[in-house]
């Protein structure tokens, strides 16, 4: 578990780096990554695990960059909905292949060690659905 925190504690300063060169916080590149899909504000709060009118803050300053905007969810227009703009997605794009180019020791793993790392990740945590 130890390596396990390493692991991640690395690649979170990592990622902030990252981020940051893009003039990004940790939490607003990690809120652009989560949004693979259009997701509700409430969403986005449980998987950042930070309060709603924090998410709030984060969104209301990533749509003033243009990187993402809200809209309400058609099943309940009370519900709002962020989604990633055109401009959002190339920067998550751009933050991910800078992330994977320093995460070199990945690219000494054949296909068959790739899979049993991903595998045995995945029974060591548990699946996230984002």
């Amino acid at each position: 578990m130890d390596q396990l925190a390493q692991a991640a504690a690395l690649y979170y300063r990592n990622f902030a780096a990252v981020a940051a060169e893009r003039d990004l916080t940790l939490m607003q590149g990690k809120m652009l990554g989560l949004l693979r899909r259009p997701m509700p504000m409430r969403s986005l709060a449980d998987l950042l695990a930070c309060d709603a009118s924090n998410v709030t803050g984060i969104v209301d300053r990533l749509a003033a960059r243009g990187l993402v905007r809200r809209e309400a969810d058609p099943s309940d227009r009370r519900v709002k909905r962020v989604i990633l703009t055109e401009e959002g997605e190339e920067t998550v794009r751009q933050i991910r292949s800078e992330l994977m180019s320093n995460l070199t020791g990945l690219e000494g793993l054949g296909e068959e060690d790739r899979r049993s790392f991903q595998r045995l990740l995945g029974h060591v945590l548990p699946a996230v659905s984002v």
